[in-house]
This record gives structure tokens, sequence and C-alpha cells, in this order.
């Protein structure tokens, strides 16, 4: 009966560990759309936030399910109405065309996870692969979804030269650089989570 209950508490313990990783990410990304630089582009201006970085690290440092679920805790509290988004936050958000790098935030969180779940990179350059790879599917993501929304929407046509310009020319090579921040700093942190059963 004791060993049952203990193998109960460990369980809930896990659960409790995943669940404050969970908030603890959702927060960061939070917090990261408030130090933003803004690109005063037209129709709408695009944002450069540390929220990918915060991605990035979820990303790089946590298994699948919790990766994504925390960036999509994240998603829900905005469009719940809490300001967290860079712009503001609301259910309106859905048809603002930048959305789309949001939700992207939460498809590449999960596929950098996936990723070094498969591949167990080592060090900065291992990193690199399943980051630039979450980079790609969240830029994918971005833009397609600025061309739906604005083209047959909102109804504000917009061609796929200024969607490339505007949503990833401008902002990509910050982005990339963050990239190279985040393959660092999970390199130094994994042995840590991993030491708290976080992967």
């Amino acid at each position: 009966m004791g060993a049952k209950e203990g193998m109960i508490t460990a369980d809930q313990r896990d659960k409790a560990k995943n669940l404050a990783l969970c908030g603890l990410f959702a927060a960061l990304t939070a917090a990261g759309a408030f130090i933003k630089i803004t690109i005063p582009l037209q129709p709408y201006p695009m944002h450069i936030t540390m929220q990918w970085f915060f991605v990035l690290l979820a990303g790089l440092l946590l298994e699948p399910r919790l990766a994504s679920m925390s960036i999509c805790t994240y998603l829900a509290v905005g469009l719940l109405g809490i300001p967290v988004f860079a712009a503001g936050g609301g259910p309106a958000y859905l048809i603002r065309p930048t959305f789309g790098f949001l939700l992207g935030f939460a498809m590449a969180a999960w596929v950098m996870a996936w990723l070094c779940q498969l591949l167990r990179p080592a060090g900065i350059r291992g990193m690199m692969l399943p980051a630039v790879c979450g980079l790609a599917v969240y830029y994918l993501s971005g833009m397609v979804y600025f061309y739906l929304i604005s083209n047959y929407v909102i109804l504000m046509p917009v061609g796929w030269k200024v969607i490339l310009v505007n949503c990833c020319l401008a902002t990509i090579i910050p982005d990339f650089l963050l990239c190279i921040l985040a393959a660092g700093m999970a390199v130094r942190l994994g042995p840590v989570l991993r030491g708290m059963g976080a992967r």
C-alpha cells in the first residue's frame, strides 16, 4: 500500500512539474511580447519580439506535448482578451493577418521538440537544425495565414511579393540570430531540466 501511494505521489509530482514548466514558458512568451521593435510597414506593422526566443527554448528543451501545450496556453490567454500579444489580445485577433505567426509559434514548438526527441542533438550546431526547421515552420505559417486572411476574409488584397518582403525579409535575420542565441542557451539549460525530469 505504501509503495503504491509512493508511485501515485511521484506521478503527481511529475504532473505538477509539467504544469509548472508549461506555465513558465507561457508566461515567458507573454512577457516577450512587450520586448519588441516595431517596423512601420503597410498594411500592417511587423514586430520583432522576444517571444520567438522563448518559443525556441520551449521547443528545444521540452518534450513535444509540453512545448506545444505551453504555447497553446499562451494563445488561449490572449484570445480570451488578456493583452499578451504584441498588439493586444481578444478573439478579433483571429482575423488579424499577422495571427498566423502566433499559430506558427505552437506548430514550431512542437516540430522543434519532436526533432530534438528524434535526433538527440548535442552542442549549438546540433541544436541549430531543429531551431532552423522551427523558424521555417513559423514563417510559413505566418505568410500563408497573412495571404488567406488578407485576400479572402478582410478583403484587403495583398500579393506574395509584399508578403515576402513584409512578413519575411524584414524580420528573418533578427529571428535567425535568436535561433543561435536560443541554441546556446538550450545547451546550457538542457542538463538542468533533464535533472528535473523535464525530458
